[in-house]
């Protein structure tokens, strides 16, 4: 049996057995969707969401990509953003980064990866501001270990300069944001950040006629 015909039975033999233990489960999903997490994760295949916090279909709205970015450019994180936000009306917005991440890995070294290496750009960034301090430490594992968590941190700040972000915690005084990192030596998730709903953002990014 090939790698996707695997997959597809799996599938079949998964919703099987779902029908066997609530025989209304998958009504119930199709007659709603109220999560009240945003979860912006690594696209890495080891860092699935709703496997690593124990939630099953219908409690978190998940965008992934390369190294768990929140790049303004980007109108597929912006889409995904504003509708958790303004429709969904999610309480929580979650930026998990992961040890070990390949992106980070990458943005510190000086290859050419092809069109990944735009992409990367934002990551160098975040080194750049932050280059005495990961230069300081020894070791290549404990540079990208450094620099995931800054980057984390990163995304979570720029999560705050949207004007999707402030007009939310204008209007209800929601989402919090939070910056994690899952560690996967032990599978446990490790809160580094936090901005409540409300904190204080650069005047230069601060949208007063919101």
């Amino acid at each position: 049996m090939k790698p996707f015909e695997k997959i597809l039975q799996d599938n079949k033999d998964w919703a099987a057995q779902m029908l066997v233990t609530d025989p209304n489960y998958f009504k119930r999903l199709v007659e709603i969707q109220s999560p009240e997490l945003l979860w912006i994760g690594c696209s890495d295949s080891r860092v699935p969401a709703d496997k690593i916090t124990g939630t099953d279909p219908g409690e978190i709205f998940v965008h992934r990509n390369v190294a768990n970015l929140v790049v303004h450019a980007d109108l597929n994180l912006l889409s995904v953003l504003q509708y958790a936000v303004e429709v969904l009306k999610v309480k929580h917005v979650i930026v998990c980064g992961h040890h070990n991440c390949g992106g980070i890995r990458a943005a510190l070294k000086n290859e050419s990866l092809g069109l990944i290496d735009k992409w990367l750009w934002n990551i160098k960034n975040v080194y750049l501001q932050n280059k005495d301090k990961i230069d300081a430490v020894d070791g290549e594992d404990a540079k990208v270990a450094l620099l995931t968590e800054l980057n984390v941190k990163e995304q979570v700040l720029n999560l705050a300069k949207t004007s999707i972000i402030q007009r939310a915690w204008k209007n209800r005084s929601a989402p919090d944001l939070h910056g994690w990192v899952y560690d996967l030596r032990d599978g446990i998730i490790n809160p580094i950040f936090e901005m409540p709903a409300g904190s204080k953002v650069d005047p230069i990014f601060k949208y007063d006629n919101l």
